[in-house]
């Protein structure tokens, strides 16, 4: 299977059509893409790796392997329920807490926040564009994330170390992600994720060029009215190789409420005859037009 790539080259003249249907394809079909030439400085990109691998090395590594989940796949006790994975997280929005974690050298922090500000600008981008395949004004995912302080953001960073054994166990058992919108930094030669696609697990290779994978959480299911999905997704660990990820949240703030758009609704509510009623003098007409007068009416407006 070939994995949707988005190029925002083509967002703009004659491309864009093409592209913004294929974006629409990705979202409704498969729940996950790639994008390309997404305009991030790929030199900030490949520093953030370095430094997070170095970080790693440094502070995570030994403490890993020393670890009640290593200890567990030495013993070969059961593993069903364990992740072979090193990870911390970095709060960004509506607060940070990137000062607070141990040992994050100045310029991890400092390189992590200027990446996370260009991060943000691709998911407010991607965001809008997904609404305007949807038929809604642009801003209408992010007001819905928003709350009272604007939309959360947040990165799981995670190593899934060389494993023994990996026949046994999972970096990252099985899940859909129960945030927003989710934008990727993979490892560039360590292969690991696999997404859930027509019952079928498809392997998604290493990210070259800094590519950016993206994949939607359960909130823009809901959203969406079920239009673009959250999907399955798991991390297979590796015996000869140690697999980054670098996974920033676009999510929806603690206390934004939650609901489908009301756009993206059937009418709900109405009498049968109501319909047809209506649908006697509106047959040969669009049905589309049809459902949103009849969902009007439903809300008790006048259509």
């Amino acid at each position: 299977m070939e994995i949707p790539v988005i190029n925002f080259n083509d967002l703009h003249g004659e491309g864009r059509e093409k592209t913004m249907a294929l974006l629409h394809q990705a979202c409704e079909q498969w729940g996950f893409y790639m994008v390309e030439n997404h305009g991030i400085d790929k030199t900030l990109m490949e520093k953030v790796k370095q430094l997070v691998n170095s970080y790693y090395d440094e502070n995570l590594k030994q403490r890993f392997y020393e670890s009640e989940i290593a200890k567990s796949l030495k013993n070969k006790d059961n593993t069903s329920e364990i992740d072979w994975e090193s990870t911390f997280f970095i709060c960004h929005r509506p607060t940070s807490n990137i000062n607070e974690i141990p040992k994050l050298s100045e310029d991890l922090r400092k390189t992590m926040d200027e990446y996370i500000a260009e991060l943000i600008k691709l998911a407010e981008k991607l965001s809008e564009l997904m609404c305007e395949n949807l038929g809604l004004e642009k801003t209408s995912l992010k007001d819905a994330f928003s709350g009272s302080k604007g939309p959360s953001v947040g990165t799981k960073v995670a190593k899934y170390p060389e494993c023994p054994h990996p026949e046994v166990v999972r970096g990252l058992r099985e899940h859909t992600d129960a945030g927003g919108v989710i934008l990727l930094l993979q490892d560039d030669q360590v292969p690991g994720l696999e997404f859930l696609k027509d019952e079928e697990w498809v392997q998604i290779p290493p990210s070259k060029n800094n590519t950016i994978f993206v994949n939607i959480g359960d909130q823009v299911e809901v959203l969406s009215n079920g239009r673009y999905k959250s999907v399955l997704h798991r991390v297979m660990p590796n015996k000869y190789g140690s697999r980054l990820s670098i996974a920033t949240f676009y999510n929806p703030a603690g206390d934004a409420l939650i609901s489908p758009a009301s756009r993206l609704l059937y009418p709900t509510q109405y009498r049968f005859q109501d319909y047809l009623k209506f649908y006697s003098t509106t047959k040969f007409s669009a049905k589309g037009p049809r459902l949103e007068a009849m969902k009007t009416m439903a809300n008790g407006q006048i259509a």
